[in-house]
């Protein structure tokens, strides 16, 4: 069996190099406002959230507001997300249960965030990483997929997933990591047209080496 933390250090490093920003794509100046654009985010593109959103946290500022809203109203405003209904609903008992039973902070563990309504394991690892600095994988579809095509996870399970990426990956460099997939998915590695040829990391990944297109 191949070394897959040797080869994650490979990728890690060609990646890093690649793209030394690795920031979140969603727009938040608040905890909440993270977890309310990640809700927004299902089977919606992340520039169309920052749009949104923008609308929504001007007309509802804090956190109190939120849950206080009438869900009719909210959905008014993020229905060009898709999915309005549930993602208003999910959004107003999420912020009223921040409100009631967190005294208004955001929980800083998987397994707490993952009681708020609206809340997967993405959801959670993300808030995790981005606000707290705690070791996370994000599976979202890039890196599901991206790693998939690497050789560094064999699932398409979001769960299987995170636990094998979990077993190769530094824990202090994993949520940086995901944040640079999304953005090599975007810029070279796209579903439908790879661009082997100029991705940093061919000469490491499974998928590259089979195009012939390492050095």
């Amino acid at each position: 069996m191949k070394n897959r933390k040797k080869q994650a250090q490979h990728i890690i490093a060609a990646l890093e190099e690649a793209y030394p920003d690795a920031i979140c794509s969603l727009d938040y100046k608040k905890p909440y406002e993270l977890l309310i654009s990640v809700r927004l985010a299902a089977q919606c593109t992340d520039a169309r959230v920052n749009v949104v959103t923008q609308e929504l946290f001007e007309k509802y500022p804090a956190l109190e507001s939120f849950a206080e809203a009438d869900v009719a109203d909210v959905t008014e405003i993020v229905r060009p997300c898709g999915l309005g209904n549930s993602k208003a609903r999910d959004i107003v008992k999420m912020c009223k249960l921040l409100v009631d039973e967190y005294t208004g902070v955001v929980p800083d563990t998987i397994d707490e965030l993952l009681k708020l309504p609206g809340v997967g394991r993405k959801s959670a690892n993300l808030i995790v990483g981005d606000v707290y600095g705690k070791p996370a994988v994000v599976c979202d579809t890039h890196c599901i997929r991206i790693t998939n095509l690497m050789g560094l996870s064999d699932s398409k399970n979001p769960a299987i997933v995170e636990r094998q990426l979990r077993g190769v990956l530094p824990p202090e460099k994993s949520n940086d990591f995901c944040h640079r997939l999304v953005l090599h998915g975007r810029a070279v590695c796209r579903a439908r047209t790879p661009q082997c040829g100029a991705c940093a990391v061919k000469n490491y990944c499974d998928f590259g080496r089979k195009q012939g297109v390492s050095d």
